[in-house]
């Protein structure tokens, strides 16, 4: 059985930026390709990491602080 990183995400918006870079590095080409195949709300994640000072970078593939 394949368990799914994504079935809960961590309550803690700076564990949920480390998960969410380590899945953009080491597996997705693209935000948008995880938030599809996962099913996670783009709108709702780019909102969480902003709250935290972090915004995404389409050239590095990454979460970063603003």
């Amino acid at each position: 059985m394949c368990y799914n990183l994504f079935m809960n995400l961590p309550a803690d918006n700076f564990i949920l930026l480390s998960v969410i870079n380590t899945a953009l590095r080491d597996k997705y080409s693209c935000l948008e390709d995880l938030c599809e195949e996962e099913e996670l709300d783009l709108n709702g994640l780019c909102t969480r990491l902003k709250e935290v000072g972090y915004t995404y970078d389409k050239e590095q593939n990454a979460f970063k602080r603003v």
